[in-house]
């Protein structure tokens, strides 16, 4: 039995999680190529032009998953309690089985808003299609968490471990991050400016709770409560130079966020905010120009704030200096 794994979406959390639970019931999985022109026309061509792109992204990945004998393509519905996905993400296994020409689709419901018992049971009703053993099945999962949170573990050591020079935080969703083809390679470009790279992925889960339970109305995205939350922490703190959202064409919840972050911008003007908005159109010699300015204002900045600080005074006298100026 091969059970194929899209490379994109939901891919960049839960990724080590699904792949330790197939691979302890003996199931092999197949992991789709990265994302690549050829994928991305496949997926546009199934997709509904006003889809966002890295669903049209998803819908080439699964196409490119032909030859497994099935595709695992969860409905998240919610991950934690009172907050949902992202509708698109929702819907996904009625997108892909309305796709001609795939396998069958493996789709257990993730819905923490209807308690432990009935996430238990879908992931026992997933894991009962490859081994009649209760107990195996449990341990399966119990070794796909694990897998889970090491790599969390891992990552957010990763981020604390950046220190000195300048820092950029990059607000997004790990599927615009870590999706170079998506991205345009913005972390490799970042890199090559010497820069450290921030994301929330460094930050406590609580530091992000914390952040979103300020606001005046609850968010009903958690994947946007995550940025939200991320951004509002940095702007707060100051903890990075720079913020970069990154966020794609057409997304209605990533839009909420975006009036959101770009509203307490103006409120805690000490960290320099730019939004890059990318689609399958997106041109790299904008970005890269687009995103050279943005480092070099940081950079000047950072310079005259050094040159205008008197021994002992504080950051914020050099920042009222420079505005001043």
């Amino acid at each position: 039995m091969k059970v194929g794994l899209p490379q994109a979406l939901l891919h960049y959390k839960y990724y080590h999680l699904w792949e330790t639970f197939f691979n302890e019931l003996g199931v092999e999985t197949v992991l789709s190529p990265a994302s690549n022109k050829q994928i991305l026309n496949a997926g546009v061509k199934s997709a509904p032009s006003e889809i966002c792109l890295p669903v049209k992204i998803f819908l080439g990945h699964v196409k490119a998953l032909k030859d497994v004998d099935k595709i695992f393509v969860p409905r998240v519905v919610s991950v934690e309690k009172g907050a949902y996905t992202c509708p698109k993400i929702l819907g996904l296994p009625d997108i892909v089985r309305g796709t001609e020409g795939l396998p069958p689709v493996l789709a257990p419901t993730i819905d923490f808003t209807k308690g432990k018992i009935h996430f238990a049971k879908a992931i026992y009703n997933l894991g009962a299609q490859f081994s009649s053993s209760p107990l195996k099945i449990f341990k399966a999962y119990q070794a796909g968490t694990k897998a889970l949170k090491r790599h969390e573990l891992k990552k957010q050591e990763d981020g604390l471990s950046k220190t000195g020079g300048l820092k950029i935080g990059i607000v997004s969703h790990p599927y615009n991050i870590y999706d170079s083809f998506i991205s345009l390679d913005l972390l490799k470009k970042i890199k090559k400016e010497d820069v450290s790279i921030q994301t929330s992925e460094s930050l406590d889960k609580k530091i992000i709770e914390d952040e979103t339970s300020s606001l005046p109305k609850e968010l009903f995205w958690t994947y946007e409560k995550e940025v939200v939350g991320t951004a509002l922490h940095w702007l707060k703190t100051g903890k990075v130079d720079g913020i970069i959202y990154l966020l794609s064409f057409a997304c209605g919840p990533d839009s909420l966020a975006q009036v959101l972050i770009e509203d307490f911008a103006q409120q805690y003007q000490d960290v320099p905010l730019m939004s890059l908005v990318i689609d399958e159109h997106s041109a790299e010699a904008g970005l890269l120009t687009r995103l050279e300015a943005f480092l070099d204002m940081i950079k000047r900045r950072k310079k005259i704030e050094s040159n205008h600080r008197p021994d002992g005074l504080s950051a914020n006298y050099a920042r009222g200096s420079v505005q001043a100026a």
